[in-house]
């Protein structure tokens, strides 16, 4: 893998590393808990982001469909934390697998958004992903002090 993508790679990793950092001290009832009205519970966060990802990635990237439904993402709930770690680590499988086949010239590439018709580069959907990534981790944080300091 080219030393780029190698070092886009481990951000994701460490991203999801911090993800799974707030979720391991929480019992699972605050997968499902929301601080208030109109926001995301964690276990919606995780199933956003990484649906986010593999779509940025491999639907728009690597033009490899992944049937996503957005809508649904922000339904999920009753989901363990061992399914939600699972979903990060079947992510950065998907991640290693596109990132291995892809160039630095494709980085100059554009794509279109095949939802909205829109063009891309290829960089800027890349860094769209992972800045999409780091702004759910912090919502996580977020969520993960709230829940915290709500027990006491």
């Amino acid at each position: 893998m080219i030393p780029f993508f190698v070092e886009l790679l481990v951000r994701f990793r460490e991203l999801h590393a911090d993800i799974e950092k707030n979720l391991d001290p929480l019992p699972q009832e605050a997968m499902d808990w929301t601080p208030g009205p109109d926001m995301n519970s964690v276990s919606v966060l995780v199933i956003h982001l990484t649906g986010s990802e593999r779509f940025w990635v491999g639907d728009v990237v690597m033009g490899d469909p992944s049937n996503r439904v957005r809508e649904a993402e922000f339904q999920v709930s009753g989901l363990d934390k061992a399914t939600l770690l699972q979903r990060l680590r079947e992510t950065e499988a998907y991640l290693t697998t596109a990132f291995d086949k892809l160039k630095l010239t494709d980085l100059e590439t554009t794509r279109i958004h095949p939802l909205r018709g829109y063009e891309v580069t290829v960089a800027w959907a890349l860094m769209h992903a992972l800045e999409h990534t780091g702004i759910h981790l912090g919502h996580i944080e977020l969520t993960a002090q709230l829940w915290k300091q709500r027990q006491g």
